[in-house]
This record gives C-alpha cells, sequence and structure tokens, in this order.
C-alpha cells in the first residue's frame, strides 16, 4: 500500500508542479509546434526526445499525468455519485426497485468495460467530460452491487430496526446509519477502477476517441509514435507508455493495499 502511496503521489505531484515549471522557463509547452527539431532523440537539451509535429516529449509526458488524473477523478466520482445512492436505495427498500435495479446493473456489468467506453465514447464525442462519462458507465455496477450487499446484510442490525422503532424517516436511516457502514469498502473499489480507467483512456486515446488532439494525452501520444516507431525512433512511445504503465501499477498496487487494511481477515491470512 505505501509503495503505491508513494508512486501515485508522485504523479500527483507533477500533475500539480507541470504548469509551475512551464511558467519558470524548466519545461516546454506540450503544445508548441515545431519550435523543436522533429524526432531529436533524448539530449541534454530535450532530455526525452522530440516527435514528428516538433512537441518535447519529457513536456507532454509530465502533462499526460494531469490529464489522466483529471479524467479519472471525474469519472471515478461521476460513478460513485450514481452507484452509491442507487446502492443504498436498492438494499434497503427491496421490492421491484431492487429487482429492476439488479438487472439493469447486471447487464452493464457483463457488457467489456473497454467495448463499453469505446462505445460511449464514439457516441459522444472526444472532450474531458465525454471521456469522463464514457469511462463512469462501466464503474456504476460495482459500486452498486458493493454497497448493495453490504446495505442488505446491515439493515437487520438491532440498531436499524431501534431507529425504525423509534420513527426514524427512511431518509435518515440512509444517510446516518446505512452510509458509513455501507461504503468501508468503496476506497479499495476507487483505487482499483483508477488504475482500470488510466488503461482504458490510454486506449480511447489511442483510437484517437479520448481527448482533444491537442491535449497532451499517453494513449494519444503512443497512436502517434506507432507510426515510426519502425523506423527505430522508440523515444516518442517509450515514456508516455512507461508513465502509463507506473502510475497502473501505482494505483493496482494502492488498492490491493487499501483492500488488505480494511479486511481483517486477509490481514490475519498474511
Amino acid at each position: 500500500m505505501w509503495v503505491g502511496l508513494v508512486m501515485t503521489g508522485v504523479f500527483i505531484l507533477i500533475a500539480l508542479l507541470a504548469p509551475l515549471l512551464q511558467g519558470m522557463g524548466l519545461i516546454s509547452s506540450p503544445t508548441a509546434l515545431l519550435d523543436y527539431p522533429i524526432h531529436q532523440p533524448p539530449s541534454a537539451e530535450h532530455w526525452f526526445g522530440t516527435t514528428r509535429l516538433g512537441y518535447d516529449v519529457f513536456s507532454r509526458t509530465l502533462y499526460g499525468s494531469q490529464a489522466a488524473i483529471r479524467v479519472v477523478v471525474l469519472a471515478t466520482l461521476m460513478s460513485i455519485l450514481t452507484g452509491v445512492p442507487l446502492g443504498l436505495a436498492s438494499g434497503y427498500l427491496g421490492g421491484k426497485l431492487d429487482r429492476l435495479l439488479l438487472f439493469v446493473m447486471d447487464v452493464i456489468y457483463t457488457l467489456p468495460g473497454l467495448l463499453l467506453s469505446i462505445t460511449l465514447a464514439f457516441v459522444v464525442g472526444r472532450g474531458l467530460l465525454n471521456a469522463a462519462l464514457a469511462l463512469s458507465i462501466a464503474y456504476v455496477p460495482q459500486y452498486y452491487r458493493v454497497v448493495r450487499n453490504h446495505t442488505v446484510s446491515i439493515k437487520t442490525e438491532l440498531y436499524i430496526e431501534a431507529a425504525q422503532a423509534m420513527g426514524a424517516s427512511t431518509w435518515r436511516i440512509l444517510s446516518k446509519y446505512l452510509f458509513f457502514n455501507a461504503i468501508q469498502t468503496v476506497p479499495v473499489l476507487f483505487a482499483l477502477n483508477a488504475a482500470d480507467a488510466i488503461a482504458i483512456l490510454g486506449g480511447l486515446g489511442f483510437l484517437g476517441l479520448g481527448l482533444p488532439e491537442a491535449t497532451p494525452e499517453w494513449g494519444n501520444d503512443l497512436r502517434q509514435a506507432l507510426e515510426a516507431l519502425p523506423t527505430g525512433i522508440w523515444w516518442t512511445a517509450l515514456f508516455p507508455g512507461l508513465a502509463m504503465t507506473l502510475m497502473v501499477i501505482g494505483l493496482s498496487l494502492l488498492g490491493e493495499g487499501l483492500n488488505e487494511f480494511v479486511n481483517p481477515k486477509l490481514r490475519q491470512n498474511r
């Protein structure tokens, strides 16, 4: 967990400091076209080299973390804000609402996340909000199922029955007594889904369905680097791909560590 936290923290720090470093003149603009030699290999002037359009690979790699964090955080927050309330209501109220939501979520859950995201991204178009929306739909069923199952097991506890006997409203029971007990594993899902969303966002960018063309994004940079890779231009693909891989590994380690932290049985088995 600590290794994953450090790796994730490094990328968050890079995303926050990138505009400041550019303002100080320490890194180049990630969208400055043809100001530098085309396909220049890594050097003291351009640490990660340049692309066929004259982009500085180092600055685009740094700014790529900013784009990834924005989209992933927005997508996972949208999934949480949709899946958690639906899971609470479905698990507590039951009945036809529960059966209907279970059917809808099972249908969404059976679809591959990448395929669903590609389809939605193709329909809604490119853009920050559109990419986050395309990613978030695939994760809503996960939050819904986890919160619903916790709610079903918790709502029979004595303190819930006592609150009902005292005349507490449904909203008060959901918000005060069930909510904080039912979301204990949500941070674990958040970290794991964020890792998966980084990879899917890279896939959307690689297919030209992610963020706008001028936005520094690792998947889009990999797509542009693919044409020059057979000619020996390796640096335009290596550094964005390495950054994306390390961020996915960091978030995955953080999620697995959080899962062990919140689950006493896993700690005992270890």
